[in-house]
């Protein structure tokens, strides 16, 4: 058994070398990298990502990560397209292989039967001087000098490179499409990272919201309170928004020994209570309650009362 320091020794030397290794490839950013970023960017089909062993789960990650951004892919494995299922490639499609060593028999073969069928072939290949590197019609520079294995066999560095590069290149084409958080959003409509820009303030609006008036009285504010669930409520006077009373304001009020029974809304509201569109972001709405420490937002719509937004109701979607 290794001893805690050259446990963290390794860790460290293997990180060290795959962070090595991505920088290392900036160096093949140049206009092939560009033109290859053009070319997908025009194509009228879809990106084919292929791979055989590592670097096949590698293709996978970049289809998952370019479908995510605006980019149409769909991932197909080497030796199943040579069994079958390179009819799923169509005239239009461009394909993507990816291999370390750019020499595997099933990339051999499958390079060849892509390049008779008239597609155009992207290598993304750690061999430049490799089968698949050949007969690609562009190719992107995967080369590293050291795997982060001991033995320098299993694909560590090698498919840490791969990875950066399919990421490079969604960048990108994200830029070039002018992909912003509204086509995020699109894609994303579950999850965090989707409520995060598609829940809006009416989604989360509670029906349970109450009010009350300048002049009710403390009982039935705090019977306003307790139905609400919310821990707050309106007051309101006619149809403008005079204030918001919360349980922190009626803690306040009994802490000061005043006579309860001459209390009323109006003496103890907090005024001008942070106020927010229904049709903004749930998310802005956890914003502007975490930069002014509160839990209630007052909801308008056309400066018309909509009602009271709690922090739980917005936690609740799960966007934090």
């Amino acid at each position: 058994m290794k001893d805690n320091n050259q446990i963290i020794q390794s860790a460290k030397r293997t990180l060290q070398l795959e962070a090595s290794s991505v920088l290392g490839l900036v160096e093949f950013i140049d206009e092939h990298f560009s033109n290859i970023v053009n070319h997908v960017h025009s194509m009228q089909g879809r990106l084919v990502i292929s791979g055989i062993g590592k670097s096949a789960i590698i293709a996978q990650k970049i289809v998952a990560t370019l479908n995510s951004t605006g980019t149409p892919a769909i991932y197909m494995h080497a030796a199943d397209a040579i069994h079958g299922d390179l009819g799923l490639v169509l005239s239009d499609d461009v394909v993507l292989i990816i291999s370390k060593s750019g020499n595997s028999p099933e990339i051999k073969v499958l390079s060849s039967l892509v390049k008779s069928r008239g597609n155009t072939l992207i290598g993304m290949v750690g061999n430049m001087t490799s089968d698949l590197a050949s007969k690609s019609d562009y190719v992107m520079n995967t080369t590293v000098s050291e795997e982060a294995c001991p033995n320098n066999l299993a694909p560590t560095s090698s498919t840490t490179a791969q990875m950066a590069m399919g990421d490079a290149l969604a960048v990108c084409l994200m830029d070039l499409k002018g992909f912003g958080s509204e086509d995020f959003a699109k894609h994303h409509p579950g999850g965090a990272l989707g409520k995060k820009l598609f829940v809006r303030i009416s989604d989360v609006l509670s029906e349970s919201s109450t009010t009350v008036s300048l002049d009710t009285k403390i009982k039935d504010v705090i019977l306003a309170i307790s139905s609400s669930r919310q821990g707050a409520t309106t007051v309101i006077n006619g149809s403008k928004i005079k204030g918001i009373v919360t349980d922190g304001d009626l803690r306040r009020m009994l802490e000061s020994n005043t006579d309860i029974n001459t209390v009323s809304a109006a003496d103890i509201m907090t005024l001008n209570p942070k106020e927010i569109d229904h049709d903004e972001l749930a998310a802005e709405g956890f914003r502007v309650m975490e930069k002014h420490n509160i839990t209630q937002l007052v909801v308008t719509e056309n400066n018309e009362y909509k009602g009271l937004v709690h922090l739980h109701e917005i936690l609740k979607e799960g966007i934090y």
